[in-house]
């Protein structure tokens, strides 16, 4: 089937109009009890879906249609619904490769997937499409539709990967599949012209529109009249950062098209059927970042369908959020988003419709899933070098490489601490004990040592603070990854200066991952050989490391101070991964050491920068 491509597009489409015509057989015919016409949200009863080159070529009731197939197959105590699609995801965070992402997600209905790429653009910036493209040229079922990323880098106060208008002007015209913008998240930037990032951020926006795609947004904390106005008059087509249904509403009142995320998905759709929606086509179901561990627990689109319904939605309604909504708002409807003809005959066959209960999914006109299990072999990928070798930190670290220098003759030091999720303009100071001539970490404060690791220069450059409740209070003991939104250098946090070069080294030695170091050894390791981000292995082999690594967690006692975040909490302090984030609303946070700013210490907003210790 492969990716889609202009020239065979309408080669095959000339095809699938003598095929409805009943001039030209069909390659099969697929009977089925009830079909949800997603573009009316009503039901057809006992319908013929004629299926050629695996596209739909013709519907309607059983019996009409004109001509011949090659093959049969009934599923008359099934109902059928369009292939569920992924408005926003990064793939990357469920750290599988796009063929193992397949194999996880298809049986759980989700056929098409917008792929949100600042997380491998980042990493691999040239390489984007051929990365998101490759496993459907190999044989994969899923559709990705690549949104090349606004925030490579994430802000202008940050250096390595690049893209601009020019890069993205390219990426549209070299393949069908790329549909838009990846969420445009620095929103300083937008604004403020002297930022470093402003003309950069607004060529790419151009060439988006220019070539008629969708320039998708991040509005996280723009909740005022005024900034929602101008995030809307910015061209910035959708949010997916709604927290409350009054945000949601006001949104969705000036234009923009709203992506719901499942941590407040119940909330916001309880409370725009209070405020009595009437439309609901502006909305869709999204999930972002979900690990393959959850997804195998909770589902995949399925498990947004259901909270949706669970909130309220009719199932028609909820089914649309997942299919002809998100299809619409990227202009994918000639493809995607109902089983109409000239689309690809994906569907997800139901047994129970109430419970959104998935008994068979069919991807490109064949069964690719019975259950949750998944029936096609997965396509064997030799994944290049440059996908495999992105750790590139230059040396072995050593300890010195975290020490913390303190003023001749100090026995303290005045720190600047953070702590995870800190959207302040404000940043505390702590009092810490100076040892030959090293400021120290101090437990009594909860206060630990953190660091950002430069993996794409290979000049060993490491930047490094105190922050506040989130690292291991056992000695020797180090937490580290190579997934740290977005800009994904290296994180490790740690009771020792030692115990983190330990553990940066092993996950530089496997080419990314996590790798945890308990009290001076090495008791758990997840391995993410491609970009630092991904395995190139089944799910359950990632959740069995995971696992391992959740358990050996159990063993470590991590310092933890509440967060006004709701989703920080207590124990293996996961969510380090998100904290590194330097998008709006985030304004003082650690970077990698650069020419602007040395110590890594940095208002992203501002770019004002400080020392670590004074």
């Amino acid at each position: 089937m492969g990716n889609i491509n202009f020239d065979e597009e309408v080669t095959l489409r000339r095809s699938l109009v003598q095929v409805a015509l009943g001039r030209t057989p069909a390659d099969l015919i697929l009977s089925v009890g009830r079909l949800l016409d997603t573009p009316t949200a009503t039901w057809m009863e006992n319908v013929d879906i004629a299926i050629s080159g695996g596209r739909i070529a013709f519907v309607g009731p059983r019996g009409s249609y004109p001509g011949e197939a090659r093959k049969h197959v009934e599923r008359l105590d099934l109902c059928a619904v369009p292939g569920l699609g992924e408005v926003h995801k990064h793939i990357e965070s469920s750290h599988l490769t796009p063929e193992y992402e397949a194999a996880l997600v298809l049986p759980r209905g989700n056929t098409w997937t917008c792929e949100a790429s600042h997380e491998l653009s980042n990493v691999l910036p040239k390489q984007t499409l051929d990365f998101w493209l490759l496993a459907r040229e190999a044989g994969s079922p899923l559709k990705i539709f690549p949104l090349p990323g606004s925030a490579v880098p994430p802000t202008g106060w940050e250096h390595g990967a690049y893209l601009d208008g020019l890069d993205q002007s390219g990426f549209l015209a070299a393949s069908a599949m790329t549909v838009g913008l990846d969420e445009v998240m620095d929103w300083p930037a937008i604004t403020d012209a002297d930022n470093p990032g402003h003309e950069r951020l607004w060529s790419m926006i151009r060439a988006t529109m220019e070539a008629r795609g969708v320039v998708e947004g991040h509005a996280a904390g723009i909740r005022d009249l005024a900034g929602i106005n101008a995030f809307a008059a910015a061209g910035m087509a959708s949010d997916h950062e709604a927290w409350t249904a009054e945000e949601a509403w006001e949104k969705l009142r000036h234009g923009l098209f709203v992506e719901l995320r499942v941590h407040t998905m119940a909330e916001i759709i309880e409370g725009l059927l209070e405020r009595g929606l009437q439309d609901w086509s502006q909305i869709a179901v999204a999930t972002d970042d979900r690990s393959a561990s959850d997804t195998l627990k909770l589902g995949a689109t399925d498990h947004n369908v259901r909270l949706a319904m669970k909130a309220g939605l009719a199932p028609e309604t909820a089914i649309q959020l997942a299919t002809i909504n998100p299809a619409r708002h990227m202009r994918l409807t000639p493809w995607v988003g109902s089983i109409s003809p000239g689309r690809f005959a994906d569907l997800v066959l139901l047994d129970d419709v109430e419970s959104f209960s998935i008994a068979q999914v069919w991807a490109d006109g064949r069964q690719v899933s019975e259950g949750t299990e998944y029936l096609e072999k997965v396509p064997n990928l030799d994944w290049p070098d440059w996908a495999r070798n992105t750790i590139r930190i230059g040396r072995p670290l050593v300890a010195d490489d975290f020490a913390i220098p303190a003023e001749p003759d100090r026995e303290t030091m005045q720190a600047w601490v953070l702590r995870p999720f800190h959207w302040s303009d404000d940043v505390p100071t702590r009092t810490l004990p100076v040892e030959n001539g090293l400021v120290q970490r101090d437990p009594e404060q909860n206060i630990t040592k953190f660091s950002i690791i430069d993996r794409f220069s290979g000049a060993a450059a490491v930047s490094k603070m105190f922050w506040l409740g989130c690292g291991p209070r056992d000695p020797d003991t180090a937490l580290c990854c190579s997934m740290g939104h977005d800009k994904h250098n290296v994180w490790c946090v740690g009771s020792s200066d030692a115990a983190m070069a330990k553990a940066v080294n092993a996950l530089a030695d496997m080419g990314g991952g996590w790798v945890l170091v308990h009290r001076g050894e090495i008791s758990a390791r997840v391995q993410y050989e491609i970009a630092g981000l991904m395995t190139a292995r089944p799910a359950k082999v990632n959740d069995a490391e995971m696992t391992a690594l959740y358990r050996a967690a159990e063993e470590v006692d991590w310092m933890y101070e509440p967060s006004f975040h709701p989703r920080w909490q207590p124990g293996f302090p996961e969510r380090l991964a998100i904290a590194t984030l330097t998008c709006a609303p985030w304004r003082w946070n650690l970077v990698a050491p650069s020419a602007h700013a040395p110590d890594g210490f940095i208002n992203v907003a501002t770019g004002e920068t400080r020392p670590v210790v004074f």
